[in-house]
């Protein structure tokens, strides 16, 4: 399973397969095969951007976000924390998402997908929270970025809670948001005694 997570930049993944799933689509180039699923964390402009859904998005594809999102997003199906929904053999669970920039009240999300006998955590932008002791994640995407969201020392503290086989760090890769490679390196470095840390080449 983890050969399939691509990192498309920043905060932006693709899980390969059937059904094919985006997480927070942005910059993306226009893909030939129409997204399946595709989940939106929240309605800031770096993880919920019309423009790149509509460029992944198809007569069938499902649009799942929280609820200031899918204000943007036609047609989106609305989650709140800790509901869920099956989309074929997947399921999709919303989880609670948030730190002091973005407030419980808010209502962001991270996402568990569970799919092919593995359990994904998408953490999206949090801190580390109390609720996260409810997560038992095979593989964890989690941001290491420290501007808006946790950074290298939170996550590695996350890892040390949720005890995932393999580890993503995101939120990093741009400079106008998010870390830095040396931040991806100093989190692989403090976390590889706990985990398979996957530090992922962004796809062209």
């Amino acid at each position: 399973m983890i050969e399939r997570i691509e990192w498309l930049g920043h905060a932006s993944f693709r899980i390969q397969g059937v059904p094919l799933i985006y997480i927070d689509p942005w910059r993306v180039a226009r893909n030939s095969f129409h997204a399946d699923i595709i989940l939106v964390t929240h309605d800031h402009y770096d993880h919920c951007s019309p423009a790149d859904i509509e460029k992944l998005r198809g007569p069938k594809t499902v649009v799942v976000a929280n609820s200031m999102a899918a204000a943007l997003i036609e047609g989106a199906t609305v989650l709140r924390p800790w509901q869920a929904v099956n989309v074929g053999r997947v399921c999709i669970k919303a989880v609670p998402a948030y730190n002091s920039h973005h407030p419980k009240e808010f209502e962001g999300l991270g996402y568990v997908i569970s799919m092919d006998h593995y359990d994904i955590y998408y953490a999206g932008d949090t801190d580390l929270i109390p609720e996260m002791s409810m997560i038992r994640p095979d593989i964890a995407i989690l941001p290491v970025g420290g501007s808006q969201t946790m950074g290298v020392e939170s996550a590695v503290e996350t890892v040390r809670r949720l005890r995932p086989r393999w580890v993503i760090p995101s939120h990093w890769g741009y400079l106008s948001e998010g870390g830095t490679a040396l931040d991806a390196r100093s989190f692989a470095d403090q976390a590889s005694s706990l985990c398979e840390v996957v530090i992922p080449e962004r796809l062209k």
